[in-house]
């Protein structure tokens, strides 16, 4: 250290070049979208993900397995949260020192892509069903191609490490392949049949929907009321009457069978007459009025319905409504009666009788308490129908009208057009014709089913599909090929010899961890409740149910041979192989001619549940293993991939792919709605990452709470990018403080630290344990929070602003700035690896700045820290002190406001009781001294100020002058 420097005559010395600030290159602004794109690039050039595979080989593994998004536009919002909440998952069990390999996946298949293609057809003025398939598939598979290459990328600048040369696709040849042979298993376990059931159909799509494709809008309907006269009946009275059933789907009546009742229900048979006068309407009211005479009559319906349908009535004809009772009963009473179709006068399917039927889903919440049944169009209506014998007559095609040799409205349609329902509409103009519509009004508001993709309302529709059965109890020779049989030594878990899917579904949800729990209860309810898997689809771009059909017994072909050619051939050529020219090859011996070859494809669901098999269990990626230790993705996915893949899993394999599931919410914008391209308040994460860079998207993701519905928008961006700066200026900080910094030549003993660099080993301890345990909760919310706390108010806010003065001031042998040193080398190489899976950029830039010539930060893993470290009663001892520090400063404030000192260092303290010696005390107020006195009392010191460390010390012979360290340090003495 040279001597103090000289002033010039008449002014004071300037100490500033002796005093030891930070130093650093590392930038405070950080430049982020710029600066990223380029550390990505060397990732890439340097294989970083194939260098941590080689460093991780052999040791620990944990795999998360990617759900697969939808190849089809750019990422949203919710890509980017997913796919951070992933990379965390990640890169926190790597840097545990485990095998995490990443194979990110996508789902290539189904409707949504096979629309886009069409669209571009419609806008040639091209007709898709004259274009040969092949080439049709073709131009799917392209489409698909090109948004997996751009979502892809955009993923990458995310920050998101992974397998990204290598990625699963559904539609690959091989995973093709794969999922055949995943259908032949349960066409092998008996679970697969084909049935004729209602299903959901969207006739703008014309294919079959399964529940996750489905997303409920409240719609405004046509309400009708209408008379079925009786022609039979065990009770004189209602023979003559009319039953009255009132509906919200008037395009059902014309494929009406039969009239469900209630057992318990109380009925009674009014006697009904309208006078003339005027009845207020409200303004969504429509009606065609009917005259009142025309009203009048006899009508069987529920009793405690009575007041509403006499308002429907007395609406319609603008009159009052009288009812005179004739005879009351219960549903059980009605058993034996008989009506008549409204438009029986058709003859066939319209004459025939429409028997009562007991139904105990029918209910008195609204309507007449009479419920007409169309086993075409309704679950319900389906098995109460085909309980008593009745069957589904197939009116409705697949784009929605009644087919051309139906009796009534024959090749009219689309049934779901409100026109075509409206009470001026077709249906209602004819029963109005035949005197048998009571009621219709256009005003009725209820939340009805649309397809997620065209937007477009769906209906239910009877068509023979293929079904995966819940409740079919497995083939014992197929339950032989599970890992373990479990249900034979669970004391009774299983009714029969071998479980059903449902059972085993039920059974995996059991064993599975939920994070949070609460998932468990939404997918059990699901899988508890859910009808059949129908798994068939009527459309051209997916993966074939590529089954031969016994054209006699109507049962599908199943021999291994058969199937073994035929998933080779999808193996080598796709989905193309399953053509009618190779029909013969795949039979063999058998003569094509007896059977039929099936031209549905699979559902993408049953597509993305097989994902697990090619990717975990193939030979493909050797670096995963099956079954997974985590699935995560958003809430919705209870009812699509997390259990389409349980279903997959346990009917194939008797378990769950999966030991976890991690669920999260959705995100909201800044007001807490929904987002929508049709509102604007959808935030693009490519332009997120334009503006403030891939780190500030990864940063807010990880700060809220994800397991619920969470907020961003531009307000959230900005605080979450002052959230950074901060973390950024904290390694900034280190960056300087450690400069020169020489690990042999530093204390590094921690006992032989002063007590307050012990105290902050301890809390590094606490916060490690916290970490640690965040990881295994995957409770990364808690992880960002605990370190960003840590950094802004135990190092920031508290054991920087103590130790400044030593690290500025003392000598750099001195024991005290030593040991501050080397904890804060401590503390960088830890919050860094901390830090590096969430700022994945930005550790990056940190690490090279100080080692430009290590590996990367992402190839490092931590080792536990020392247990000894953890000192409880030294972390009370200075929990107590810091509380007091908190007083003094909120003490002194108003003297600083009021400029009485300029800066704590000014000030004297005075206490009634002294936590430790006066000396540590006024270092960790940062005052000039502490004295004990009655109470608490700030006053302006009388000492004067060292010109180099610009403390208040008695030894300052005048403002200016050295204090006898600085002036040791200068002067080496």
């Amino acid at each position: 250290m040279s001597d103090a420097p000289k002033a010039d005559e008449g002014s004071k010395p300037d100490y500033r070049p002796t005093v030891f600030l930070p130093r650093t290159d590392f930038p405070m602004k950080a430049g982020l979208p710029q600066k990223e794109p380029a550390i990505l690039a060397r990732w890439q050039e340097q294989d970083l993900y194939g260098q941590l595979r080689l460093s991780r080989s052999g040791r620990e593994q944990f795999i998360l397995h990617d759900g697969p998004p939808y190849a089809n536009g750019d990422i949203h919002i919710g890509h980017a949260l997913n796919k951070t909440l992933k990379d965390m998952v990640v890169r926190t069990q790597t840097l545990l020192g485990k095998d995490a390999p990443y194979v990110p996946g996508w789902d290539c298949h189904g409707l949504p892509i096979e629309w886009k293609v069409e669209e571009q057809y419609r806008k040639k003025k091209l007709n898709k069903d004259e274009v040969p398939v092949a080439e049709f598939r073709a131009e799917c598979r392209d489409y698909a191609q090109h948004w997996v290459d751009v979502q892809r990328e955009q993923l990458k600048r995310l920050g998101v490490g992974g397998d990204w040369d290598n990625p699963y696709l559904t539609m690959q040849y091989d995973s093709e392949a794969t999922i055949v042979s995943e259908l032949f298993k349960f066409a092998e376990s008996g679970q697969l049949y084909r049935g004729a059931k209602p299903v959901m159909w969207s006739p703008v799509e014309k294919t079959a929907l399964a529940e996750a494709e489905i997303e409920y809008e409240d719609i405004v309907s046509t309400q009708i009321d209408v008379a079925f006269e009786i022609v039979e009946s065990p009770i004189p009275e209602l023979v003559g009457a009319h039953a009255v059933i009132w509906t919200t789907t008037p395009w059902t009546i014309p494929v009406n069978q039969a009239i469900a009742y209630g057992p318990d229900v109380e009925y009674v048979l009014y006697r009904v007459s309208v006078t003339a006068g005027f009845v207020e309407a409200s303004s969504d009211f429509k009606v065609t009025s009917s005259p009142a005479e025309n009203l009048t009559g006899t009508y069987l319906i529920g009793q405690e319905l009575a007041d509403d349908f006499a308002a429907r009535i007395s609406r319609e004809a603008q009159g009052t409504v009288i009812l005179d009772e004739v005879w009351e009963g219960t549903g059980s009473d009605l058993a034996g009666t008989v009506a008549r179709h409204p438009m029986h006068h058709l003859g066939g399917f319209f004459a025939k009788p429409r028997p009562f039927l007991p139904g105990d889903f029918v209910t008195t919440d609204q309507g007449t308490g009479l419920v007409h049944m169309a086993p075409d169009h309704g679950e319900d209506d389906f098995e109460l129908c085909q309980a008593n014998g009745i069957g589904p007559q197939f009116a409705v095609e697949g784009d929605g009208k009644y087919r051309a040799d139906w009796p009534w409205l024959g090749g009219q349609g689309s049934v779901i057009n409100a026109k075509f329902n409206a009470p001026d509409g077709p249906i209602c103009t004819d029963l109005r014709e035949a005197g048998a519509l009571l009621a219709a009004s256009a005003d009725f508001r209820h939340s009805y089913p649309h397809s997620w993709r065209s937007k477009a309302k769906v209906i239910y529709r009877c068509t023979p599909q293929w079904f995966i059965g819940m409740d079919r109890p497995l083939a014992a020779d197929h339950c032989e090929t599970f890992a373990e049989r479990r249900w034979e030594n669970e004391g009774g878990a299983f009714e029969g010899a071998t479980p059903t899917l449902r059972q085993l579904a039920m059974r995996a949800i059991a064993d599975t961890r939920f994070v949070p729990e609460k998932g468990r209860n939404r997918i059990g309810s699901m899988v508890e409740g859910r009808p059949d898997w129908v798994i068939s689809r009527q459309r051209a771009w997916g993966v074939p149910i590529a089954l031969f059909v016994d054209r006699k017994s109507g049962q599908p072909l199943v021999d291994a041979e058969v199937n073994a050619r035929i998933v080779e051939a999808i193996a080598t050529g796709g989905v193309d192989a399953w053509s009618p020219d190779n029909a013969a090859a795949f039979l063999g011996n058998r003569n094509p001619d007896d059977y039929e070859m099936v031209t549905d494809i699979l559902d993408v669901w049953f597509d993305s549940g097989c994902t697990h098999v090619f990717t975990l269990l193939g030979d493909r990626w050797p670096d995963q293993r099956w079954p997974a230790d985590l699935y995560l993705e958003g809430s919705d996915q209870h009812r699509g991939w997390f259990q389409s893949s349980l279903l997959e899993s346990c009917g194939t394999r008797g378990r769950a792919p999966y030991d976890a599931v991690l669920t999260h919410g959705f995100t909201m914008d800044s007001a807490g709605k929904k987002m929508s391209k049709s509102l604007g308040n959808t935030v693009d994460p490519n332009k997120v990452m334009e503006t403030y860079g891939a780190d500030i998207i990864r940063l807010w993701a990880l700060s809220v709470d994800f397991t619920e519905d969470h907020r961003i928008g531009d307000e959230i961006l900005k605080g979450v990018a002052d959230q950074y700066r901060k973390l950024r200026n904290t390694f900034r900080y280190l960056l300087g403080a450690l400069d020169g910094y020489d690990e042999a030549a530093e204390l590094r003993k921690p006992e032989d630290m002063p007590e307050l660099e012990r105290y902050m080993l301890s809390r590094l301890k606490a916060l490690d344990e916290r970490l640690m345990a965040d990881i295994g909760n995957f409770d990364f919310n808690d992880y960002t929070r605990a370190l960003t706390d840590f950094c802004n108010e135990d190092l920031s806010a508290f054991f920087f602003d103590i130790r400044k003065d030593s690290l500025y001031c003392d000598a750099p042998g001195d024991p005290k700035r030593q040991a501050y040193r080397t904890v804060l080398d401590i503390m960088f190489n830890r919050l860094l690896a901390y830090a590096a899976p969430v700022l994945v950029f930005t550790a990056e830039e940190v690490w090279q700045t100080r080692w430009p010539d290590r590996d990367s930060i992402h190839l490092v893993d931590i080792a536990p820290l020392p247990d000894a470290w953890r000192d409880l009663a030294l972390e009370d001892r200075w929990s107590a002190l810091r509380r007091v520090r908190e007083q003094v400063t909120e003490a002194i404030e108003p003297l600083r406001r009021d400029k009485v000192v300029r800066s704590s260092l000014e000030a004297e303290v005075t206490l009634p009781d002294l936590p430790a010696t006066p000396d540590l005390l006024a270092e960790l107020f940062i005052t000039s001294a502490v004295h004990r006195g009655d109470t608490l009392a700030i006053a302006q010191t009388a000492f004067e100020k060292c010109g180099r460390c610009w403390r208040y010390l008695p030894e300052v012979v005048e403002d200016g002058a050295l204090c006898d360290r600085c002036d040791t340090v200068l002067n080496g003495g």
